[in-house]
C-alpha cells in the first residue's frame, strides 16, 4: 500500500474570490489562499480544496458537512451573515429552514456563491468524561 501522508477532497467554484469571501466571513470557516486556490481548514483537522474552474457547474448534492452543536443558533448566524438558507421538496422544514428528525441528524442546507450545497447538521459536544 502507499503511503499517505494527507488526505483532502475538493471542488471547483467558477469565482474564487467569492467563495474566499463566503467561507470566511458567513461560514467562518479558516481559509487559506495560495496559487490562486483555496485550502479550508474545516474543524477536526480535515481539509477541502476549492479551485477555480470558469463555467463549472455545482453538484446538485450536498458537498460539505458542518456539525454544530446548536443548529438553531448556527443557522441565525450565517443567516446575519448573509447565508440563504434552502428548502428541499420532500422535508419538512422549520421557519428557519431546518429540518427536524427523521431518519438522521437536525439538518439544514444552505449554498456557497457558486451552488455548492453545504448541510449544518446538529452534533451536540460529547461531554467530558463520557465514553
Amino acid at each position: 500500500m502507499p503511503d499517505y501522508i494527507e488526505g483532502f477532497s475538493g471542488f471547483a467554484v467558477p469565482d474564487i474570490d467569492a467563495a474566499a469571501t463566503f467561507y470566511r466571513e458567513v461560514l467562518g470557516l479558516v481559509v487559506k489562499e495560495d496559487a490562486g486556490m483555496l485550502f479550508l481548514e474545516l474543524p477536526g483537522g480535515a481539509g477541502v480544496l476549492v479551485y477555480p474552474r470558469p463555467g463549472t457547474t455545482p453538484a446538485a448534492f450536498t458537498i460539505l458537512n458542518l456539525a454544530v452543536p446548536d443548529l438553531a443558533k448556527a443557522v441565525d448566524d450565517i443567516v446575519s451573515r448573509g447565508a440563504e438558507m434552502v428548502r428541499y421538496d420532500g422535508f419538512r422544514h422549520d421557519e428557519r429552514g431546518i429540518v427536524r428528525g427523521g431518519h438522521g441528524p437536525d439538518i439544514a442546507w444552505t449554498t456557497d456563491p457558486a451552488g455548492t450545497v453545504i448541510a449544518l447538521m446538529e452534533r451536540p459536544e460529547p461531554v467530558e468524561g463520557a465514553a
